[in-house]
């Protein structure tokens, strides 16, 4: 009976034991990513995060891409533009396929270089791969009144204009 409880034990040992280097293995590295990233901010002279629709944070504000283009030209213009940026994605959203052509063209008309955290790791922005797009100015959705629903420009039922 004795020798019974004593292999349950070394076997509960030994399951517990691999059960804990599958789940060690599955979370490897990626606290090095973050902290590789963190670190790697400081080594870049201006910060800007994505966010939702295209739009960007920018010092703490939500800019859109026109507007956040322009933060740059005044910087520009007084003499401040940096030499390099690093995008990174917000709390809210992740680096999307707009925020690179936007990044993109600024890239172009300022002449800074922008590199983007790309799930750990840094990429530098390439203008003509990333098909660097026109800088626009962000519009919210137009959400319409529950009341016009289903109804046409003339104010009548769409299911009256039908029959």
């Amino acid at each position: 009976m004795t020798r019974f409880t004593t292999m349950f034990h070394r076997a509960g040992a030994a399951l517990l034991l691999g059960s804990l280097l599958v789940l060690g293995g599955c979370h490897r590295g990626s606290a090095k990513d973050e902290a590789a990233i963190a670190q790697a901010k400081s080594e870049f002279d201006t910060t800007i995060q994505a966010y939702k629709s295209g739009q960007f944070l920018v010092d703490g504000a939500v800019l859109s891409a026109l507007d956040t283009g322009s933060h740059f030209a005044y910087l520009k213009d007084v003499g401040k533009l940096p030499k390099t940026v690093l995008l990174v994605p917000s709390d809210d959203s992740k680096i999307r396929k707009a925020h690179l052509q936007f990044m993109a063209r600024m890239q172009l008309d300022y002449g800074f270089a922008v590199y983007y955290d790309d799930g750990g790791t840094l990429k530098k922005i390439n203008p003509v791969e990333t098909k660097a797009r026109a800088l626009e100015d962000y519009h919210a959705p137009v959400k319409m009144s529950d009341e016009l629903q289903g109804k046409s420009a003339a104010g009548s039922s769409m299911d009256q204009e039908q029959h």
